[in-house]
């Protein structure tokens, strides 16, 4: 009885972390119903958005690597391992309900416009039902690295234990992650500033 209670305080405290993202825009949904990530009309727009497809990785897991978990490309596309993905790389988990995640996408297309051939950049949209917004907000910001859906939050287990919007995880060469920061990005120089930092790549 203590166990189950202790896991649903657990539970209700990532809640209440990642609803403090939300805002005015959209609702944090903790528990979304199914959500289709492949539509027609996901697909026009992210066509015409500009926004690129997602790239399967080509290794095998690692231990204290990204898990083992296959996650659908958003607006259409292969579907991704994690584990399968080697850096250096920067992961962006967002939602459409982060207002802090709205706000430094434009830091992390700057990076992608200035370092994406070096360091790529991989968008995880978690447990957002409103999918129609959330490829607006891509479009209005003029994104164009790749994101892929996590309808389910499995990116809150371990081993990244996302619990708060946005997060960036830093990933190295050998495929383990380097850091993960809850924080919201402010500026291009600070994001160089990590990479190099955590991941050893001069920029």
């Amino acid at each position: 009885m203590r166990r189950r209670v202790a896991r649903a305080l657990a539970v209700a405290g990532a809640a209440l972390v990642l609803a403090g993202c939300s805002d005015g825009e959209a609702s944090f949904v903790p528990n979304p119903p199914a959500i289709d990530v492949d539509t027609a009309e996901l697909r026009e727009a992210k066509e015409a958005a500009g926004i690129e497809d997602c790239v399967p990785g080509t290794g095998d897991p690692v231990e204290g690597g990204l898990p083992e978990v296959v996650l659908p490309c958003f607006g259409g596309g292969p579907d991704i391992d994690l584990s399968s993905l080697r850096g250096p790389m920067v992961v962006n988990v967002w939602a459409s309900w982060c207002g802090p995640c709205r706000r430094e996408m434009p830091v992390l297309q700057a990076f992608h416009e200035e370092h994406g051939e070096t360091v790529p950049v991989l968008g995880i949209d978690f447990q957002d039902p409103n999918t129609g917004l959330a490829m607006e907000q891509l479009a209005e910001r003029g994104v164009t690295y790749p994101s892929v859906a996590d309808p389910e939050g499995v990116v809150q287990a371990d081993p990244l234990r996302v619990t708060a919007l946005p997060s960036t995880v830093l990933v190295a060469e050998d495929g383990t992650i380097a850091r993960v920061l809850p924080v919201e990005l402010e500026s291009v120089e600070e994001l160089e500033d990590l990479v190099e930092t955590h991941l050893g790549v001069s920029l």
